[in-house]
């Protein structure tokens, strides 16, 4: 949803169309996703779990750095765990992963190439933070489930990957994981914003439907 609100936006044209078709790319992804991971606790059928994300998603994005940040940061850490799970023990995770990790190497040269051309220091300092937060501590469900045989990188081996990925030194991180929710792989409260939530579930659209 957030690379959409860019698909029109972004500082080419060239950015524009890439912004789309990642964005396209992700909600495939995510579909697949969703119907492979009960294979990991066994609530894939349970509670909706589709709306619990990181506090860099809460709202739009309103400036070009973030959007680099999201794409190089983010996006490489979510493939990075796509990585571990498709090199774990669990067969259904093993095949049906590896044509998603193909497309995400595009992704990553996109996010890649901006990120030596804008100025996202920042934003990239914050979404590598939230990155951290969503590998979560070490001793967490990560390293369980890699102790398990179900994932093939610890939380650890996770950051260091992402150091590898980006070619850069992690910025100087602080997280009191006291205060981190499993669940939701953050320390922070709120929520994605009500227009977009909207927009996600149709809501949104319900008025330019005919009545009846």
């Amino acid at each position: 949803m957030r690379y959409a609100e860019w698909c029109t936006a972004a500082p080419t044209l060239e950015a524009d169309i890439a912004a789309a078709a990642m964005g396209l790319d992700d909600i495939g992804h995510s579909r697949v996703l969703y119907g492979c991971l009960k294979e990991l606790d066994g609530e894939g059928d349970g509670e909706d779990r589709s709306y619990r994300n990181l506090a860099f998603l809460d709202r739009p994005w309103r400036a070009w750095s973030q959007f680099v940040a999201a794409n190089v940061v983010l996006d490489t850490a979510f493939t990075l765990m796509i990585e571990a799970l498709a090199g774990g023990k669990v067969e259904v995770l093993r095949t049906r992963l590896r044509k998603m990790l193909q497309e995400e190497r595009y992704h990553y040269l996109h996010g890649h190439s901006w990120m030596k051309e804008a100025d996202a220091g920042k934003a990239i300092a914050g979404a590598w933070r939230e990155a951290v937060e969503w590998f979560g501590p070490q001793g967490s469900d990560v390293d369980e489930l890699q102790a398990a045989g179900a994932l093939s990188l610890t939380v650890l081996e996770l950051r260091a990957r992402l150091r590898e990925r980006l070619d850069r030194p992690e910025p100087p991180i602080s997280i009191d994981w006291s205060g981190w929710d499993q669940d939701r792989r953050r320390t922070s409260d709120g929520r994605i914003d009500q227009p977009t939530l909207d927009m996600i579930q149709g809501l949104a659209e319900r008025r330019y439907m005919p009545g009846g």
